[in-house]
């Protein structure tokens, strides 16, 4: 994976869909590999290696079935993206490329040689594989797909600037239940709120449950109650749902969540005094705009004196980003 932090426009955010966890996975591949702030080539493929899932906590025996099931199921997945004239529908990717494992080890050996004749490259050509080549001569992580998402989805994953989420991937994968991540990320496209209501209806379109638990107790103990009390466990936020009754105890339809980062135990003696070095405005940034300032800080030479040495640029940035959110880690 390239970074840690995806983000998604809150139109896809809020969107209709439901994604197995290793489906979700291959998206997440992905959405790392594309640079902030940056338009993309509609056309362009992603690769997807064992080490990626691996990564995003995949049980190595069980790597090359995982990727290759998400990737024919995503195939298949649809999306419904609101707009202004109404949902629009349309899938996730456009067409994978399943790699075989005898032919990409082949490759790896003749690549590149004289011994590639002009019918196979422009088999390749006709293909539209050619730079395949060089990635696969590259790769020591033994690729396995061949991804080019839909060009509906690329507006709302490419070149935002205003009103997406941003995601913490192994916050997501941390997260087991089927319905979790799923929930975790609708919960984060109103953190700045902290509490959201939601009718029954929507949120089963949200999880594509429609036709599932007609009776919403059911639903209440099977789905939300189980993934609310894992997100409140395994990441940085707690979360709780209540449902709306009326005065004789009954379901209004609605359930309202409430959705708050966690606060940090501290030991603070009562003489101990505001730090005046530390800046207010920090603590109002957004999370993009905190890891875009932390990025544009690490490759400042001057900040070369407060790197670890043996980290990379963006481990950097993601340790600025978080000194940035936490002032006890600046001191």
């Amino acid at each position: 994976m390239s970074k840690e932090y995806i983000a998604m426009d809150n139109a896809l955010v809020s969107g209709k869909w439901a994604l197995e966890i290793n489906e979700l996975r291959l998206i997440g591949v992905i959405l790392s590999q594309i640079p902030d702030n940056t338009a993309i080539d509609p056309k362009k493929p992603y690769y997807i290696t064992k080490k990626d899932f691996v990564n995003l906590g995949v049980e190595p025996k069980n790597v090359t079935r995982d990727i290759r099931l998400a990737c024919s199921n995503l195939m298949d997945r649809k999306v419904f993206i609101p707009t202004p004239l109404g949902d629009l529908e349309t899938r996730w990717v456009h067409h994978v490329l399943h790699f075989k494992s005898d032919v990409f080890e082949e490759l790896k050996k003749k690549y590149p040689s004289s011994k590639y004749d002009e019918e196979f490259i422009n088999s390749l050509r006709m293909h539209n594989l050619l730079n395949a080549l060089s990635v696969l001569d590259k790769s020591n992580d033994n690729v396995m797909a061949r991804v080019v998402l839909h060009e509906d989805i690329i507006p709302y994953i490419s070149d935002l600037k205003s009103c997406f989420t941003t995601i913490n991937l192994m916050d997501i994968f941390s997260l087991s239940g089927l319905h979790s991540a799923r929930i975790y990320i609708l919960l984060l496209q109103w953190k700045s709120k902290n509490t959201q209501n939601l009718s029954f209806s929507h949120l089963k379109e949200h999880l594509g449950l429609q036709d599932k638990y007609p009776s919403n107790k059911d639903f209440i103990k099977r789905v939300i109650e189980p993934a609310i009390q894992e997100i409140s466990e395994k990441t940085a936020y707690f979360a709780s749902a209540e449902p709306e009754k009326t005065e004789t105890n009954r379901f209004t339809g609605n359930i309202k969540f409430k959705f708050h980062i966690k606060e940090k135990a501290k030991q603070v003696s009562s003489n101990q005094k505001r730090d005046p070095d530390t800046i207010d405005l920090i603590a109002k940034m957004t999370d993009k705009q905190r890891f875009t300032f932390a990025s544009k800080l690490s490759d400042m030479p001057e900040m070369s004196k407060y790197s670890h040495g043996t980290e990379s640029y963006q481990q950097f940035a993601i340790r600025i980003a978080d000194m940035l959110l936490d002032p006890e880690k600046r001191k």
